[in-house]
């Protein structure tokens, strides 16, 4: 089938699986009625059922509310919450501010992009190591291959103040047994003892911890993207609070300038 018949075939008519709307009738949701079978639903796992089809135990819900909960610093000197502050201070809307802040939470090294990435690798890593091939080289591929391993390093402090709790949720629920999070801490292991020197952070954990409870890299893609949302509103608030333009100013004293000097315009 060409493309002109693949279009002709889609004309004036919307073909998924995911779902519909019936106009004063009822909302269809991956198969159940969304007013009467999913009326009691936490709203993450609604979200999660939105993104995979799946539903998940108490318990996996518990760690996935968690993933979540741990990164929501209401700190405006973060990257993507400083975006949020700035359009408060700005005078800005609320939702650009905060669509602005999410929009580059996905940032390739500190953001979703990263947990992208390590997913992709743990994934990809485990199919290798089943099929009989050394970590070891594994990782020194890896390393070769992109100069580092996204989910690990951390360019502030070696340490993530997200892992302990974590961990310790996981042991609570008795979910601290899976085969991805086993690859994520061996491979750690290998990056502390070789020449790297690099700890695992918490997106190498959330991609391990996402791919145990069965997302694909791309599910647990789509899973993270809300990850910082819980601390952007209280960043635009308080700016939003103070006088117009006060958030983090810049005087030109601190800026090296080597242009043109201060010019006269010639007026007409």
């Amino acid at each position: 089938m060409n493309g002109s018949q693949l279009l002709e075939k889609n004309v004036g008519k919307l073909v998924t699986s995911v779902g519909a709307f019936f106009p004063g009738e009822r909302v269809v949701f991956r198969g159940y009625d969304l007013h009467a079978e999913l009326k009691d639903l936490d709203w993450l796992e609604l979200y999660l059922l939105g993104i995979t089809g799946r539903r998940f135990t108490s318990k996996q819900m518990k760690v996935f509310h968690a993933l979540w909960t741990y990164s929501n610093y209401p700190d405006a000197r973060l990257w993507n919450n400083r975006i949020a502050a700035l359009t408060g201070t700005a005078r800005s809307t609320g939702t650009l501010g905060i669509a602005a802040a999410l929009a580059v939470s996905e940032a390739q090294l500190y953001g979703w992009g990263a947990v992208l990435r390590v997913s992709v690798f743990l994934i990809r890593t485990k199919a290798q190591l089943d099929a009989g091939e050394d970590l070891k080289d594994l990782v020194s591929a890896e390393i070769k291959r992109h100069r580092g391993i996204s989910g690990y390093g951390r360019p502030i402090v070696s340490a993530d103040e997200r892992i302990a709790p974590m961990m310790a949720l996981l042991r609570e629920t008795g979910l601290d047994g899976g085969a991805y999070l086993k690859l994520a801490f061996e491979v750690e292991k290998i990056l502390l003892d070789g020449r790297w020197r690099l700890h695992m952070n918490y997106a190498a954990l959330s991609a391990a911890i996402a791919a145990d409870f069965g997302l694909s890299a791309y599910e647990s893609y789509f899973f993270g993207i809300p990850g910082f949302l819980g601390g952007m509103p209280p960043c635009y608030l308080d700016a939003a609070d103070k006088p117009e333009g006060q958030l983090f100013p810049l005087p030109c004293r601190m800026i090296s300038y080597e242009g043109h000097k201060r010019r006269r315009w010639k007026t007409i």
